[in-house]
């Protein structure tokens, strides 16, 4: 009589368990299983953007223009801070580029689980997935204003230097830093709601502490350590540099303290995000 209850108990040779994998292997091996619902997701986000909107993808353009020409008026001719010797404009809106993408693909990210609630506890897919899309669709955004910028470096004869090269990488550093911030808050965001209104202050501080306005020449040699803690300041720094050559100064200090701050932001934003997978369906 006990064998056959442990038999009727026992899982069938048909029952499948699909739980979160934890190393790196498994979820770069389900990323690629899972690669067309992550072009679906890209897709399905850039074409509900700009939806019933009167000038469409002009926002890619006119949100860092018109910033452009606020920082220049109330930084460059207010201010009169130094502009390492280049036009004012085109310093800023090289710095807009990087910082729109971090910060446009960071708030989407941080809100990907909550705004897609219905269909993780329907169905089974990689998490991660979801918020990791969003840099793909403000990917569109940042190549659509690099255009403006040719056109504003072509307005002011500013020659772009051979370092324009390493804007790829630059590019790809941002990315980095706007996932691991976005793994991070969107994670926490299933268990505490209060995260989606943390978010938007982050944003607006960031573009302040960060130099988009002005150069990080301005800052004081005994505040660089700190200053560079900022995952931005030295992909910014980057940008410049990459556009302009050697007429911006760049602190190569601040840079590696820069780039190590967004490889363990990155990595701990991934490691944080499959930690607390498992619990998202039930909380969400």
């Amino acid at each position: 009589m006990s064998q056959a209850i442990n038999k009727s108990l026992s899982p069938s040779p048909e029952e499948i368990i699909i739980s979160p994998e934890k190393s790196l292997t498994n979820l770069r091996r389900e990323l690629w299983a899972y690669k067309d619902l992550f072009y679906i997701l890209a897709w399905r986000d850039f074409k509900v953007r700009y939806k019933q909107t009167a000038i469409g993808a002009a926002w890619a353009i006119i949100r860092p223009l018109l910033t452009m020409i606020v920082f220049t008026v109330v930084f460059g001719r207010l201010a009169k801070l130094p502009s390492d010797g280049v036009p004012y404009p085109v310093l800023v809106f090289t710095a807009m580029l990087p910082w729109y993408f971090f910060a446009s693909s960071f708030q989407a990210s941080s809100n990907a689980l909550i705004s897609n609630a219905d269909m993780i506890r329907k169905i089974y897919f990689p998490r991660i997935i979801m918020p990791i899309s969003k840099l793909f669709v403000n990917l569109v955004d940042f190549l659509i204003s690099f255009a403006i910028l040719i056109m504003l470096m072509v307005w002011y004869r500013v020659t772009p230097s051979i370092n324009i090269l390493f804007l790829p990488l630059l590019l790809l550093m941002a990315g980095m830093a706007a996932a691991g911030a976005g793994l991070w808050f969107a994670a926490l965001n299933v268990t505490y709601r209060d995260v989606c209104y943390l978010v938007p202050f982050i944003v607006q501080l960031g573009l302040y502490i960060s130099p988009v306005g002005f150069s990080s020449s301005v800052i004081p040699d005994q505040w660089r350590i700190i200053y560079s803690i900022n995952p931005m300041v030295g992909v910014i720094d980057g940008f410049r540099w990459a556009v302009f050559g050697q007429d911006v100064n760049i602190s190569v200090l601040s840079f590696i303290l820069s780039t190590v701050f967004i490889i363990l932001l990155f990595a701990s934003g991934i490691w944080f995000f499959q930690k607390t997978e498992r619990n998202f369906a039930d909380v969400i």
